[in-house]
């Protein structure tokens, strides 16, 4: 066919149909099934659409143009997540505020998802940074807030000095911050988190009601990461707390030969004083702070440390004191930031024990530790470990469980990977956190009725026409220091802003002409 296809005159033709006729709009048609197709918003933090948009847009796309041939009622809405540090950072490139990039990234966007024919309902597009969107992100965080799943922690995170934020593990690459390229160093910092650990059971436990694919369902029960063990305290003269560790293998607790530490546990400071080398040890922690949790945890790394000479440790079980080390393989997020190592039956702890030196005690039959460590969890018969001697695995670890709670210095205990979610990491741009905080009462909730709150600097809706955030704020700090009030009430036409101000004795209101 020797004839071109000239396929924009044809596409335009179609989507003008499209849009003339509303025919990818949801209706307010009680007749039909309905079906709600909702794929993840973009980010508006770039020039336009990347590769990535369409190749998922398009599968979900189809879904919802067949469902409409099928008869149902679609609602495919449409929004950008215009918020969050990535928009914030694209504009401290091109020197551009956020409210104006976003409001023209967005535009963007629309236009290109057009072009492309998506099917979503466009007369429903919403942005995230929109008062009228985001005043119900502030009430979802308040009833969190109310229950005790969002709450204030002292935590060390991922922080790049040059951006100035708190950043993923993902967004940490080789040491530095992906968006910047500066060293990121770990820094405790008071952050707001979400509890999500509260429902990681049923997180799990649920899997098992849908219907998922078993590899994804594989997928998140690893990525949660159940485990159960033991929490068992060794005695540290000088340290009346103990050192706490958690452990999945209760029933190796003879072989225990040295204990680890994350370089962020707090007994090093604690201990300052007793430990003799604390120069090397503050250097060590030096070189940590510059790496993420993913490069400290990965297995086939080289094991680094260095000994909190000066302390030591009391395995309960046999009685003989141990070392302490300080390595950047433990995690302080994971289980309590410290370790017992039982090198002989641990990958991770063998590595270690024969780089430093250390000893390796096999407590469980079955294997040759003078090659590799021994780990088989379901037939090892115990050695060496006193009254589990002869016992399976699974045996000796009830065995061993009850033997610590009756001495009282252990007990069961469940633990998950899964960790609370980090909220709060951009600077400025993003939805105000609705809580204020007293000196006395601590945080306080901003009344639902005064949502959304939008009085900050440097925040405003992202289809405001001009200005960049800062006449609110200036007003609100106005009538603040009159001892006044300032609220909103959200209309279908906008919003409504009221000013209340006291009168203050022996000074009469001003009135108008009216006398109102």
């Amino acid at each position: 066919m020797s004839e071109r296809y000239e396929h924009l005159p044809i596409e335009r033709k179609w989507q003008k149909i499209w849009d003339d006729t509303h025919c990818f709009e949801a209706k307010d048609d009680f007749t039909k099934p309905k079906y709600y197709a909702l794929i993840e918003f973009p980010f508006p933090s770039g020039a336009g659409l990347h590769v990535g948009h369409p190749r998922s847009n398009t599968a979900l796309d189809i879904i919802s143009r067949k469902r409409r041939m099928e008869g149902y009622n679609v609602l495919f809405p449409l929004g950008y997540d215009s918020f969050g540090l990535p928009t914030e950072n694209y504009a401290i490139k091109t020197g551009e505020h956020p409210a104006k990039v976003t409001e023209r990234n967005m535009r963007v966007f629309h236009n290109q998802l057009k072009m492309l024919g998506f099917s979503f309902d466009y007369s429903r597009e919403i942005y995230t940074s929109d008062p009228a969107y985001y005043r119900w992100t502030q009430w979802i965080f308040l009833k969190l807030f109310e229950k005790g799943l969002a709450y204030k922690a002292e935590l060390p995170i991922n922080f790049c000095p040059s951006c100035k934020v708190g950043l993923a593990n993902e967004e940490v690459v080789d040491g530095n911050c992906e968006r910047c390229g500066s060293p990121v160093v770990r820094k405790v910092r008071s952050q707001w988190m979400l509890r999500i650990t509260e429902y990681a059971d049923r997180l799990i436990d649920d899997l098992d009601t849908v219907d998922f694919i078993d590899r994804v369902k594989s997928s998140q029960k690893n990525w949660i990461g159940r485990s159960i063990g033991a929490e068992v305290t060794f005695k540290i003269e000088g340290y009346p707390e103990g050192l706490r560790i958690f452990t999945t293998r209760p029933d190796t607790l003879f072989g225990a030969t040295y204990m680890v530490v994350a370089p962020e546990h707090p007994i090093v400071n604690a201990m300052a004083d007793k430990i003799t080398n604390m120069e090397a040890v503050n250097a060590y922690r030096e070189q940590a702070a510059h790496k993420s949790d993913f490069e400290r945890s990965e297995l086939a790394k080289e094991k680094t440390g260095v000994p909190l000479e000066g302390i030591t440790a009391i395995n309960p079980a046999t009685g003989n004191p141990i070392p302490v080390w300080i390595s950047d393989y433990v995690l302080m997020g994971y289980g309590t930031g410290a370790i017992m190592a039982v090198p002989a039956h641990d990958t991770r702890d063998y590595a270690f024990a024969k780089k430093m030196g250390l000893p390796i005690v096999e407590v469980v039959s079955g294997g040759n530790i003078e090659n590799e460590a021994f780990t088989d969890c379901e037939n090892g018969i115990l050695v060496n470990s006193g009254f589990l001697n002869g016992m399976q695995v699974a045996d000796a670890k009830n065995a061993m469980i009850h033997w610590l709670e009756e001495e009282g210095i252990g007990k069961k205990k469940t633990n998950f990977k899964l960790r609370d979610w980090l909220f709060s990491r951009q600077r400025y741009w993003g939805e105000p956190i609705p809580l204020v905080h007293c000196d006395h009462c601590g945080w306080v909730p901003v009344p639902e009725d005064e949502l959304p709150l939008m009085f900050e600097r440097f925040h405003r809706g992202a289809a405001a026409k001009a200005g960049y955030g800062i006449g609110l704020s200036m007003a609100n700090d106005i009538v603040r220091a009159h001892h006044g009030s300032i609220r909103v009430v959200n209309m279908q036409t906008g919003a409504a802003f009221t000013i209340t101000l006291p009168v203050l004795d022996g000074i009469k209101p001003y009135l108008d002409a009216e006398g109102d």
